[in-house]
Protein backbone atom coordinates (compact mmCIF):
# COMPACT_ATOMS: atom_id res chain seq x y z
CA UNK A 1 0.00 0.00 0.00
CA UNK A 2 1.59 3.07 -1.32
CA UNK A 3 1.19 6.39 0.97
CA UNK A 4 2.62 9.63 0.70
CA UNK A 5 2.61 10.60 4.41
CA UNK A 6 2.84 14.22 6.37
CA UNK A 7 5.46 13.18 8.56
CA UNK A 8 5.61 16.11 10.45
CA UNK A 9 2.12 15.62 11.21
CA UNK A 10 2.37 12.11 11.82
CA UNK A 11 5.27 12.82 14.51
CA UNK A 12 3.18 15.52 16.41
CA UNK A 13 -0.70 14.73 15.97
CA UNK A 14 -0.57 11.01 15.90
CA UNK A 15 2.68 10.47 18.45
CA UNK A 16 1.34 7.95 20.12
CA UNK A 17 2.20 5.74 17.70
CA UNK A 18 5.51 6.04 18.92
CA UNK A 19 4.97 6.22 22.55
CA UNK A 20 3.28 3.07 22.98
CA UNK A 21 5.52 1.37 20.28
CA UNK A 22 8.02 1.93 23.54
CA UNK A 23 6.32 -1.53 25.47
CA UNK A 24 6.86 -3.10 22.49
CA UNK A 25 10.77 -2.04 22.63
CA UNK A 26 10.49 -3.56 26.37
CA UNK A 27 10.28 -6.90 25.05
CA UNK A 28 13.91 -6.87 23.01
CA UNK A 29 16.39 -8.33 24.99
CA UNK A 30 19.89 -6.24 25.37
CA UNK A 31 22.71 -7.66 23.56
CA UNK A 32 25.87 -6.43 24.27
CA UNK A 33 26.91 -4.79 21.14
CA UNK A 34 24.16 -6.16 19.13
CA UNK A 35 23.02 -5.43 16.09
CA UNK A 36 19.54 -4.48 15.03
CA UNK A 37 17.21 -3.69 12.15
CA UNK A 38 13.76 -0.77 13.03
CA UNK A 39 12.26 -2.24 9.56
CA UNK A 40 9.67 0.49 9.02
CA UNK A 41 11.17 2.93 11.39
CA UNK A 42 9.05 5.69 10.61
CA UNK A 43 10.61 9.37 11.57
CA UNK A 44 13.56 7.02 13.48
CA UNK A 45 12.31 7.64 17.16
CA UNK A 46 11.86 4.38 18.02
CA UNK A 47 14.94 3.70 16.59
CA UNK A 48 16.94 5.90 18.31
CA UNK A 49 15.71 4.50 21.42
CA UNK A 50 16.80 1.14 21.36
CA UNK A 51 20.00 3.12 19.91
CA UNK A 52 20.02 4.46 23.58
CA UNK A 53 19.35 1.08 24.96
CA UNK A 54 22.84 -0.50 23.57
CA UNK A 55 22.16 -1.95 20.05
CA UNK A 56 23.95 -0.52 17.27
CA UNK A 57 21.10 0.42 15.06
CA UNK A 58 19.46 0.64 11.11
CA UNK A 59 16.47 1.61 10.00
CA UNK A 60 14.38 1.07 6.82
CA UNK A 61 11.10 2.56 5.71
CA UNK A 62 9.68 3.28 2.50
CA UNK A 63 8.36 6.30 2.77
CA UNK A 64 10.61 8.84 1.65
CA UNK A 65 8.26 11.92 3.72
CA UNK A 66 9.40 9.53 6.96
CA UNK A 67 13.10 8.66 5.86
CA UNK A 68 13.87 12.54 4.68
CA UNK A 69 12.93 13.21 8.92
CA UNK A 70 14.51 10.63 10.37
CA UNK A 71 17.30 11.56 8.45
CA UNK A 72 17.14 15.23 9.88
CA UNK A 73 16.50 14.28 13.41
CA UNK A 74 19.27 11.84 14.00
CA UNK A 75 21.79 12.43 11.31
CA UNK A 76 24.10 9.67 13.16
CA UNK A 77 22.06 6.50 12.03
CA UNK A 78 21.77 4.64 9.15
CA UNK A 79 18.38 4.48 7.42
CA UNK A 80 17.78 2.88 4.32
CA UNK A 81 14.68 3.14 1.95
CA UNK A 82 13.40 -0.20 1.46
CA UNK A 83 10.48 -2.05 1.23
CA UNK A 84 9.70 -4.77 4.16
CA UNK A 85 8.26 -7.77 2.00
CA UNK A 86 11.05 -7.73 -0.38
CA UNK A 87 14.50 -6.19 1.23
CA UNK A 88 18.16 -7.65 2.50
CA UNK A 89 20.44 -7.23 4.36
CA UNK A 90 24.85 -7.71 4.20
CA UNK A 91 25.08 -9.03 7.15
CA UNK A 92 21.99 -10.89 9.70
CA UNK A 93 21.27 -8.95 12.76
CA UNK A 94 20.43 -9.95 16.30
CA UNK A 95 17.31 -8.79 16.25
CA UNK A 96 14.41 -7.41 14.16
CA UNK A 97 11.95 -5.18 15.52
CA UNK A 98 9.05 -3.19 14.29
CA UNK A 99 5.85 -1.19 15.40
CA UNK A 100 2.42 -0.48 13.59
CA UNK A 101 3.89 -1.75 10.32
CA UNK A 102 2.47 -4.87 9.17
CA UNK A 103 -1.12 -4.43 8.65
CA UNK A 104 -0.61 -2.36 5.91
CA UNK A 105 1.18 -5.42 4.02
CA UNK A 106 -1.32 -7.50 2.30
CA UNK A 107 -1.74 -10.92 3.35
CA UNK A 108 -0.55 -12.09 0.22
CA UNK A 109 2.66 -10.30 1.18
CA UNK A 110 3.26 -11.41 4.77
CA UNK A 111 5.25 -15.18 3.41
CA UNK A 112 8.09 -12.58 1.56
CA UNK A 113 7.98 -10.22 4.67
CA UNK A 114 8.61 -12.76 7.00
CA UNK A 115 10.98 -14.67 4.79
CA UNK A 116 12.95 -11.35 4.52
CA UNK A 117 12.82 -10.91 8.00
CA UNK A 118 14.08 -14.49 8.48
CA UNK A 119 17.15 -14.01 6.07
CA UNK A 120 17.75 -10.59 7.76
CA UNK A 121 18.33 -12.54 11.92
CA UNK A 122 21.31 -14.51 13.10
CA UNK A 123 20.40 -18.22 14.05
CA UNK A 124 18.49 -17.81 17.76
CA UNK A 125 17.75 -14.00 16.64
CA UNK A 126 14.85 -12.12 18.05
CA UNK A 127 11.97 -11.15 16.05
CA UNK A 128 9.82 -8.46 17.78
CA UNK A 129 6.61 -6.21 16.75
CA UNK A 130 3.56 -5.12 17.32
CA UNK A 131 0.69 -4.30 14.78
CA UNK A 132 -3.34 -4.46 14.05
CA UNK A 133 -4.52 -7.36 15.33
CA UNK A 134 -8.00 -8.65 14.37
CA UNK A 135 -10.77 -6.73 15.15
CA UNK A 136 -8.81 -3.32 15.26
CA UNK A 137 -11.12 -0.58 14.21
CA UNK A 138 -13.85 -2.32 13.99
CA UNK A 139 -16.50 0.61 14.72
CA UNK A 140 -14.72 2.27 12.28
CA UNK A 141 -14.42 0.53 9.39
CA UNK A 142 -18.35 -0.81 10.32
CA UNK A 143 -19.57 3.29 9.87
CA UNK A 144 -17.22 4.07 7.02
CA UNK A 145 -18.97 0.69 4.94
CA UNK A 146 -22.45 2.54 5.46
CA UNK A 147 -21.39 6.35 4.99
CA UNK A 148 -20.16 4.61 1.69
CA UNK A 149 -23.32 2.46 1.17
CA UNK A 150 -25.44 5.21 1.18
CA UNK A 151 -23.44 7.31 -1.55
CA UNK A 152 -23.77 3.56 -3.70
CA UNK A 153 -20.35 2.57 -3.63
CA UNK A 154 -18.68 -0.45 -1.71
CA UNK A 155 -16.00 -0.17 0.92
CA UNK A 156 -13.02 -2.48 1.40
CA UNK A 157 -10.74 -2.15 4.75
CA UNK A 158 -7.52 -1.49 2.95
CA UNK A 159 -5.90 -3.50 6.28
CA UNK A 160 -4.42 -6.94 7.27
CA UNK A 161 -5.08 -7.77 10.56
CA UNK A 162 -4.91 -11.66 11.73
CA UNK A 163 -5.75 -13.28 14.89
CA UNK A 164 -2.91 -14.71 17.18
CA UNK A 165 -3.48 -17.95 15.91
CA UNK A 166 -3.38 -17.21 12.10
CA UNK A 167 -0.28 -14.41 12.49
CA UNK A 168 1.58 -18.03 15.01
CA UNK A 169 1.22 -20.21 12.29
CA UNK A 170 2.61 -18.14 9.59
CA UNK A 171 5.54 -17.28 11.73
CA UNK A 172 6.31 -21.46 12.51
CA UNK A 173 5.91 -22.16 8.80
CA UNK A 174 8.47 -19.19 7.98
CA UNK A 175 11.36 -20.85 10.53
CA UNK A 176 10.32 -18.96 13.76
CA UNK A 177 9.23 -20.52 17.39
CA UNK A 178 6.98 -18.20 19.15
CA UNK A 179 7.66 -17.17 22.71
CA UNK A 180 5.34 -14.34 23.23
CA UNK A 181 1.89 -13.31 21.71
CA UNK A 182 -1.36 -11.43 22.79
CA UNK A 183 -3.87 -9.64 21.35
CA UNK A 184 -5.67 -6.98 23.04
CA UNK A 185 -7.41 -3.58 23.02
CA UNK A 186 -6.20 -0.44 23.41
CA UNK A 187 -8.31 2.58 22.92
CA UNK A 188 -6.52 5.32 21.75
CA UNK A 189 -6.88 9.00 22.51
CA UNK A 190 -7.07 11.21 19.50
CA UNK A 191 -5.90 15.10 19.32
CA UNK A 192 -8.00 18.12 19.01
CA UNK A 193 -12.21 18.66 18.40
CA UNK A 194 -12.14 17.03 14.79
CA UNK A 195 -9.90 14.19 15.99
CA UNK A 196 -11.29 11.19 14.66
CA UNK A 197 -11.79 13.36 11.00
CA UNK A 198 -8.19 13.71 11.27
CA UNK A 199 -7.51 10.41 11.90
CA UNK A 200 -9.97 8.67 9.24
CA UNK A 201 -7.82 11.28 6.73
CA UNK A 202 -4.40 10.60 7.89
CA UNK A 203 -4.33 6.59 7.80
CA UNK A 204 -7.34 5.77 5.79
CA UNK A 205 -6.18 7.48 2.59
CA UNK A 206 -6.77 4.62 -0.25
CA UNK A 207 -10.31 4.11 0.69
CA UNK A 208 -11.36 8.06 0.85
CA UNK A 209 -9.14 8.22 -2.33
CA UNK A 210 -13.15 7.08 -3.94
CA UNK A 211 -14.40 10.65 -3.80
CA UNK A 212 -12.72 13.08 -6.40
CA UNK A 213 -13.40 16.33 -4.00
CA UNK A 214 -12.40 17.35 -1.17
CA UNK A 215 -15.59 18.45 -0.09
CA UNK A 216 -16.84 15.05 -1.22
CA UNK A 217 -13.91 13.58 1.66
CA UNK A 218 -15.06 16.05 3.96
CA UNK A 219 -18.61 15.45 3.82
CA UNK A 220 -17.63 11.61 4.67
CA UNK A 221 -15.35 12.37 7.23
CA UNK A 222 -17.96 14.83 9.28
CA UNK A 223 -20.83 11.82 8.87
CA UNK A 224 -18.87 8.96 9.79
CA UNK A 225 -17.69 10.76 13.28
CA UNK A 226 -20.89 11.92 13.66
CA UNK A 227 -22.31 8.56 13.24
CA UNK A 228 -19.46 7.24 16.09
CA UNK A 229 -20.18 10.11 18.33
CA UNK A 230 -22.05 8.00 21.22
CA UNK A 231 -19.27 5.39 20.76
CA UNK A 232 -15.75 6.74 20.47
CA UNK A 233 -16.34 10.32 21.97
CA UNK A 234 -16.34 10.34 25.87
CA UNK A 235 -14.94 12.63 28.62
CA UNK A 236 -14.63 15.31 25.67
CA UNK A 237 -12.00 13.42 23.49
CA UNK A 238 -12.27 11.07 20.44
CA UNK A 239 -10.80 7.85 20.40
CA UNK A 240 -10.00 5.08 18.01
CA UNK A 241 -11.17 1.83 18.95
CA UNK A 242 -7.64 0.14 18.46
CA UNK A 243 -6.85 -3.82 18.89
CA UNK A 244 -2.98 -4.90 18.44
CA UNK A 245 -0.74 -7.77 18.01
CA UNK A 246 2.06 -7.87 20.17
CA UNK A 247 4.52 -11.19 19.35
CA UNK A 248 8.05 -12.12 19.87
CA UNK A 249 9.95 -15.22 17.96
CA UNK A 250 12.98 -16.44 17.55
CA UNK A 251 14.62 -17.81 14.59
CA UNK A 252 15.57 -21.13 14.33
Amino acid sequence: MNIQWDAEKYGSDFSFVQQYGGGVADLVDPVAGGTLLDLGCGNGALTALLRDRGFRVMGLEASPEQLALARRSWPDIPFFQGDAADFSLPEPVDAVFSNAVFHWIDAARQPDLLRCVHAALKPGGQFVFEFGGAGNNRLIHGALAETFARRGLPYRNPFYFPTVGEYAGRLEAAGFQVRYAVLFDRPTRLTGERGLEEWMDMFLKTPLSAFETEVERRAVLRETAEALREELFRDGAWYADYVRLRMKAIRL
